[in-house]
């Protein structure tokens, strides 16, 4: 059988913020929000990738397309391409291949702006169409998202949130992107329309050849759209696994606290909630070792000095986990 094409390959990725010392003096402190994460994503898979708020999902998924200002270190592939050391004007062409669908629908579309004037600046700036052929575009993309084309000259406050979500995933369709990283989708929508959006994008996944990177917080919903499911805890990824062997059988203590947590459709069954002591630590104050010890309920001696590599097992079809149980 022939294995799937690495889309993605990334290795080592730290990001990191500098934060001003209280008074404005000595040196800025550095906030290590992403600390060393390896992963791949296979051509046509989705990759779920959950955990609490605050573990830096969010912006792992932005390092990968260099939103914000923080600095980045590490090695990115992107279909076979070294991607993590080009210039930011040969990055700007490779947007058309990686695209992000943004967590408030709302807030990512600009108010000013009307559906055709948005999508039409998106095909201008990429250079993919103009007027009459831009408009054509456009009307095909609102079909293809399940909006009617007579919403071509509607502004965002006019719009549900799920229509909104709508119109994110058209502008991210728009330039025929190979990867799409779409950041928490649904959190934002009633429970209703999540589902309809999630179906969306498993159509348009099947229809169009979509890989997609999907962070979220809901476990159920990262269950059913993944193939495989990578677990971040400060910063790091402690477990990856295909979805149906993680929700099975999990092996990282942080991960079986996350499962545990997710309600149980069987109204008489009766499920062990596994609960965490204490909060999850900020950045600037990761714990030594296994960074997971403080609130580990099985956490042995030399989990507080000896740090856990991301590690295969042993006939296991790619799971894989940090942690020193399994060392």
């Amino acid at each position: 059988m022939k294995l799937p094409r690495r889309l993605l390959s990334v290795n080592d990725l730290r990001v990191q913020f500098f934060q001003s010392q209280s008074g404005g003096f000595g040196k800025p402190l550095p906030i290590k929000v992403v600390n060393g994460v390896s992963f791949d994503v296979f051509e046509g898979e989705t990759l779920g990738l959950v955990g609490e708020s605050g573990c830096g999902k969010t912006t792992l998924g932005r390092a990968l397309i260099r939103l914000g200002h923080a600095a980045v270190s590490g090695r990115i592939m992107f279909d076979d391409r070294e991607i993590s050391s080009i210039s930011n004007r040969e990055f700007r062409t490779l947007r058309k291949e990686i695209q992000m669908i943004f967590q408030d629908p709302f807030g990512s579309l600009n108010p000013r702006l009307t559906v055709g004037q948005m999508l039409g600046e998106v095909l201008a700036v990429h250079n993919i169409a103009r007027k009459e052929s831009a408009r054509k575009r456009i009307e095909e993309l609102l079909d293809v998202v399940g909006l009617q084309r007579e919403y071509f000259n509607r502004y965002p406050h006019e719009f549900s949130g799920g229509q909104r979500q709508r119109l994110g995933i058209a502008r991210a369709l728009a330039v025929n992107p190979k990867f799409i990283i779409c950041d928490e989708p649904v959190s934002a929508l009633d429970v209703s329309i999540q589902s309809q959006i999630i179906n969306l994008l498993k159509d348009l996944q099947r229809e169009l050849g979509l890989t997609y990177l999907f962070i979220a917080h809901d476990l159920s919903v990262v269950e059913y759209i993944s193939d495989r499911v990578a677990v971040m805890y400060l910063g790091k990824i402690v477990e990856i696994a295909r979805s149906g062997e993680l929700y099975a059988n999990p092996k990282h203590p942080y991960t079986r606290a996350l499962l545990s947590a997710i309600p149980s459709p069987d109204l008489g069954g009766k499920k062990e909630r596994i609960i965490l002591k204490g909060d999850l630590p900020g950045p600037m104050h990761i714990p030594s070792g296994c960074s997971f010890h403080p609130r580990c309920p099985v956490a042995m001696p030399e989990c507080r000095q000896k740090e856990p590599l991301l590690k295969e097992l042993d006939n296991s079809d790619g799971h894989q986990v940090s942690c020193l149980l399994y060392e």
